[in-house]
């Protein structure tokens, strides 16, 4: 696919969700540059913020097949995977699939689920396939996990371990909008949900087409110095236990890529390092105790990484 088309259609993508998500320019085009990237998003927030409704409206803009999976304290793996049963007809087993056959899966609430069936996931994001009784089975393609879950100061949840968080591309938060977007919310609301305006705007088939103009995007060298050096920064933070994996920097390159795509540019900009850093690294860190006492976030720890982090030349 040639860049200004694929350029085109991602800027569609995302006038087609603002038409629902009103006021959260940045998280939308975040949501999309995940997409774009082949990756997976967690959107971390408040219940009734918008996260489900941002999941659906990516889906129905695709015009892909969507499935929704509750995740509570009693969910077992088998439920989100499939199952092998015995046909009694056919005298033979077969898999039956899970919800996780699907385009695009939208995990909600994901850490109220406990840490086993938290794990299912784990296969499915990193080699898009699921193994049940010693068979595997692929997914569909393009394939992506949209996780929603509650801030950890919630009460019955159990917190995503570092092996998971670190198979999410970004995490991205939508936030209270402003009352004056709120107000637009009300009145788009008072007659019918505006997600049921929505219509395709870009075809399922044609993301794959995308993911692939994403990668011939041109990195140079001092862009990958650049990368390497904010992710080599979080692992020698002395407000930070833990710092980004090498699969930290791979998504962080290949969300660069994607954003310059959306811009319409065939080439990494520092700024579009910039704009995914936070997004991209802060859910991988781990602060020293100390620091969650004083209050500080892995957010703030990315933005002053950012600050005294120069762009080689």
């Amino acid at each position: 696919m040639h860049l200004t088309e694929a350029a085109r259609a991602a800027v569609a993508l995302v006038e087609s969700i603002e038409r629902v998500i009103v006021g959260k320019r940045d998280t939308v085009e975040g949501a999309v540059v995940t997409l774009l990237s082949g990756g997976h998003l967690l959107l971390e927030d408040v219940p009734g913020v918008g996260k489900t409704v941002l999941a659906k409206s990516l889906a129905v803009s695709l015009g892909v097949t969507f499935k929704r999976v509750q995740f509570t304290p009693d969910l077992l793996p088998s439920d989100v995977t499939g199952v092998t049963v015995f046909d009694q007809r056919n005298a033979e087993f077969r898999f039956r699939e899970g919800p996780v056959f699907t385009n695009v899966l939208l995990a909600d609430e994901i850490n109220r689920a406990s840490p086993k069936t938290q794990s299912s996931l784990l296969e499915c994001m990193e080699e898009r396939q699921v193994t049940v009784d010693g068979v595997t089975h692929p997914l569909p393609q393009p394939f992506m996990v949209i996780a929603t879950q509650n801030p950890l100061e919630y009460e019955g949840i159990y917190p995503l371990p570092e092996s998971q968080l670190d198979r999410f591309m970004a995490r991205l938060r939508l936030g209270y909008p402003s009352l004056e977007n709120e107000k637009i919310v009300l009145k788009q609301q008072a007659v019918r949900h505006p997600l049921e305006a929505l219509t395709v705007v870009v075809q399922g088939d044609t993301v794959r087409d995308m993911q692939q103009t994403v990668r011939s995007v041109h990195v140079s060298d001092e862009m990958q110095d650049y990368v390497l050096a904010l992710v080599s920064r979080t692992r020698s933070h002395p407000r930070l236990h833990l710092g980004a994996s090498p699969r930290g920097s791979l998504h962080l390159t290949r969300a660069a890529q994607a954003r310059a795509v959306l811009r319409g540019r065939d080439y990494v900009l520092p700024d579009d390092v910039k704009g995914m850093a936070v997004a991209v690294l802060a859910h991988r860190l781990i602060l020293e105790p100390e620091a969650r006492l004083e209050g500080l976030s892995s957010e703030e720890v990315v933005q002053e990484i950012l600050g005294v982090t120069p762009v080689a030349a």
